[in-house]
């Protein structure tokens, strides 16, 4: 990217590669924290670099646009600026107490993709309690497939495979096996998985404020937030369904968009695609990275989405990716096209 950037090969290309625009994805918005194992830094930024995020996409040209109007550009013909949508998954507190004020201040649109079982206190996040039990722990054990297993995590790299291990395995867990393995962990290790998961998510009173905002534009991403590819698809319908009816009953307002839960090849398929369709969702974006194309050439119904590991700080290298040239030759949304019958 160094390379694309200092020859000036991505602005060659990105008239040809760089498409209508791109729809940047962010999860947690927060000053770098002080801990030294932190395998989920990649997934967080701080809320100066958003803000030199923003500023970078205003002097480079960019219309900073909401996903209703990225949703209109990618079916119409180019237009002569690119666009950049913001979204924003987990609907994590940190949102509300550092990326908000950034973003109010710059008066830019925004997209909160929001699992409804988090702000009514009852969503667990796994994925932080895992983390926070290796960080803490030389030793940990847990039952994985009906047998104790034991692990030793005296220093970083074994702590980082461990952690790597157990976040695949418990990724690829239904959600009633996913729920007593994490809680089977948290008891043995004196974790409180309900209050570090209230703690971590905003309130219905923290999405109040933010309902006020002309800016914000709420989507869902379910009620759990599972892995839908783990569940029947009479399961994931209700939870695409229901994520959606709670938040219109909640907002007083159409919920459009739709977020696939952590949005990676492996988490959902063609079927959760035609699901969202049917469900009535006017969109739904995932985490596979590309660009957003005009005239209908990228479907609405897996929008491809860019995300930023919060472990760089190159604008530099943020500019070639917007370009677009690093996904040339990639046509993410292609294998999830509806089939004729």
């Amino acid at each position: 990217m160094e390379l694309a950037y200092f020859s000036g090969l991505f602005r060659l290309k990105e008239r040809q590669a760089g498409g209508a625009g791109v729809i940047l994805r962010f999860e947690r918005v927060r000053p770098v924290p002080s801990a030294q194992f932190q395998p989920l830094r990649s997934h967080e930024i701080t809320p100066q670099f958003l803000d030199r995020i923003i500023r970078a996409l205003k002097r480079w040209r960019y219309d900073v646009i909401g996903i209703d109007e990225a949703c209109r550009r990618a079916v119409t013909l180019p237009e002569r600026r690119r666009f950049a949508c913001l979204t924003f998954d987990g609907a994590y507190k940190d949102f509300i107490t550092h990326a908000y004020q950034v973003l109010s201040g710059h008066a830019v649109p925004f997209t909160v993709y929001l699992p409804t079982a988090f702000p009514d206190g009852v969503g667990e996040t796994w994925w932080l309690a895992l983390e926070d039990i290796i960080r803490r722990e030389s030793r940990i054990s847990l039952m994985i497939s009906g047998r104790e297993r034991r692990f030793a995590i005296a220093d970083r790299s074994e702590k980082r495979a461990v952690f790597d291990f157990c976040l695949g395995w418990m990724r690829s867990l239904p959600p009633p096996d996913l729920s007593f393995a994490i809680n089977d962990l948290c008891s043995r290790y004196s974790v409180d998985l309900a209050q570090m998961s209230r703690n971590a998510s905003m309130d219905w009173h923290d999405l109040a404020k933010l309902a006020a905002d002309a800016n914000v534009t709420f989507g869902s991403a379910t009620v759990n937030y599972p892995v839908l590819s783990n569940l029947s698809e009479d399961d994931a319908r209700r939870e695409m369904a229901m994520g959606k009816a709670v938040a219109q009953a909640a907002f007083d307002r159409d919920i459009r968009h739709f977020a696939f839960p952590f949005g990676d090849r492996e988490s959902f398929d063609r079927r959760h695609v035609v699901l969202a369709e049917e469900i009535g969702f006017a969109s739904a974006v995932s985490t596979i990275p590309g660009v957003v194309k005009a005239q209908g050439h990228t479907n609405l119904h897996v929008l491809p989405r860019i995300a930023w590991d919060g472990r760089e700080r190159s604008l530099r290298m943020m500019r070639v990716l917007l370009s677009g040239v690093m996904f040339a030759s990639v046509q993410p949304t292609r294998s999830f096209r509806r089939q004729a019958p």
